[in-house]
C-alpha cells in the first residue's frame, strides 16, 4: 500500500489505511465500490472534469425528480472522498493523472471502453505504470462481445435484461414495473467491492496488480439466477398470481384500516405451526381446528375464501397494531414501507444501516456500506468535496 503523510489523509485510520484508490467513475455502481473502500478508511481521491464535475454532483435537478437543493445522489456517492478535476483530453492533463496511477493501489472507472482509449486510461495503458495497480473496470454488457461498446443503465441492463422487469409484473398483461434509482446499480458496486479485494488478497501473495471488473448485466444474471438456471433446465418460471387468484393466503398481502399494506411470507415448512397462530392473531382459533383448512394443500383449495376473510379482517386495525400483534406470535410478515419510514427505522438505526453525518445541513443521516468486521470501526460520513477541492493537495505531492 502506499504510504503518505498523516496531515494528507482526512480518512483516519482503518483497515485499508494507506490505500490510494483512484475514483475515475461516474453515475452509481462503481462509485459506490469506492465509497465501500473508503468507509473502511482508503484515501479514495475523485478524478472529475472540471466545470460542471460529475454529472452525479447536480442530478438531483434533473427533470421528473421532486425539487431540492439537496444533492442526495451525490450525498451517497461522494462522501469521504477526495476530490481533483482533470481534463484528461489535455496530454498534460493525462500527465497529471500518470502521475497519480504511479502511486496509486487502485482504479476504478466505467468509463466506455472506447472512451478509455482516447482518454489513455486503459488496462493497457496503466498497467505499464504500475505492475502493482488493481485496476476495476464496471460495463454494462461486458468486456467482450457484439454489445460490450452500448451505452446501459441499471434500469436496462441489470433489470429489464435479466427479466427480473418481467417477472415482477402481478400479471402476464400488466405494464412492466420500472426499477428505482441505483437500485441495481447497488448490487453491482458490491460485487466490485468484492472483486477489488479479492484481487487486493491475490496482490499480497503474488505482488502483482490485475485487472478485474464485473458489469450491469452480469449482476442481472446473478440477481435472477434461480430463474434462469429454471430455464436453462427448460422450467418457466411462474408467473405470479392476482392477489385474489393466489393459493396461499399466508403468503398474501393484505391492507389494513389505515390504508397500509401489509405482506405475510409464511413458506410451506413454517406453515405447520405459523397456521395455528395467524388463526389466533385474527381472532378466529377455531379455524386451526377446521378440517378443511388442516392442511396448506387443504386451504390452497379454499384460498379465495380465507383472502377474502383476511381481507375483512386486517382492515379493522391499522398496520402497525398487526404487525405486533404478528411479531409477538412469530409469524414471518413486514408492513410495506414507504421511503420515508426508513428514516425512523428503529431497527435500521439500531443496526447501523443509519449512520450519522456530520456537516450537512438538513441531512444528519446517510446509508452505510452493507458490509461490517469484527474489530473494524468505520470511518465517521463526512460530505462531498467541493469540485477540485484537493487540487493543489493532490498533485501537489500531497
Amino acid at each position: 500500500m502506499t504510504q503518505r503523510p498523516d496531515d494528507a489523509a482526512p480518512q483516519g485510520r482503518g483497515m485499508f489505511s494507506g490505500l490510494r484508490v483512484l475514483d475515475a467513475a461516474s453515475f452509481v455502481a462503481a462509485p459506490a465500490a469506492a465509497t465501500i473502500l473508503s468507509d473502511f478508511g482508503a484515501d479514495v481521491i475523485k478524478v472529475e472534469p472540471p466545470g460542471g464535475g460529475d454529472p452525479m454532483r447536480s442530478f438531483h435537478l434533473a427533470p421528473g425528480l421532486t425539487p431540492t437543493e439537496h444533492a442526495y445522489f451525490w450525498t451517497v456517492l461522494a462522501r469521504n472522498k477526495r476530490s481533483v478535476a482533470l481534463d484528461l483530453k489535455q496530454p498534460s492533463e493525462q500527465e497529471k493523472l500518470y502521475g497519480l496511477v504511479r502511486t496509486a493501489d487502485v482504479f476504478i472507472t466505467n468509463m466506455p471502453l472506447k472512451a478509455r482509449e482516447r482518454l489513455g486510461i486503459s488496462w493497457d495503458r496503466l498497467a505499464g505504470l504500475n505492475d502493482r495497480l488493481i485496476y476495476a473496470s464496471f460495463t454494462g454488457f461486458g468486456e467482450t462481445g457484439p454489445e460490450k461498446d452500448l451505452a446501459a443503465f441499471d434500469a436496462t441492463a441489470w433489470w429489464a435484461r435479466s427479466g427480473l422487469m418481467d417477472q415482477v409484473r402481478p400479471t402476464g398483461d400488466s405494464v412492466p414495473a420500472r426499477s428505482t434509482p441505483g437500485m441495481g446499480d447497488h448490487m453491482g458496486a458490491l460485487a466490485l467491492y468484492g472483486a477489488i479485494v479479492s484481487a487486493l488478497y491475490r496482490r499480497e501473495r503474488t505482488g502483482r496488480g490485475a485487472h478485474v471488473g464485473s458489469s450491469l448485466i452480469a449482476n442481472g444474471a446473478w440477481s435472477n439466477a434461480i430463474s434462469i438456471q429454471g430455464a436453462i433446465a427448460g422450467v418457466a418460471p411462474p408467473r405470479p398470481l392476482p392477489r385474489l387468484e393466489g393459493t396461499n393466503p399466508l403468503g398474501s398481502h393484505y391492507r389494513c384500516a389505515d390504508g397500509r399494506w401489509l405482506t405475510l411470507a409464511v413458506t410451506a415448512n413454517q406453515q405447520v405451526h405459523c397456521w395455528p397462530a395467524v388463526t389466533r392473531v385474527i381472532g378466529r382459533p377455531e379455524l386451526a381446528d377446521d378440517p378443511r383448512l388442516a392442511t396448506m394443500a387443504s386451504r390452497a383449495e379454499h384460498a379465495a375464501e380465507l383472502i377474502a376473510l383476511f381481507d375483512q379482517i386486517f382492515a379493522t386495525r391499522p398496520a402497525a397494531a398487526w404487525h405486533n400483534l404478528l411479531t409477538e406470535a412469530g409469524v414471518t410478515h413486514s408492513v410495506v414501507a414507504h421511503v420515508f419510514d426508513a428514516v425512523h427505522d428503529e431497527q435500521m438505526l439500531a443496526a447501523g444501516v443509519l449512520t450519522p453525518m456530520q456537516g450537512l445541513d438538513g441531512a444528519p443521516l446517510t446509508i452505510d456500506s452493507p458490509i461490517w468486521i469484527s474489530g473494524e470501526t468505520k470511518r465517521p460520513p463526512a460530505p462531498p468535496p467541493a469540485l477540485g477541492a484537493h487540487n493543489d493537495e493532490v498533485l501537489g505531492g500531497g
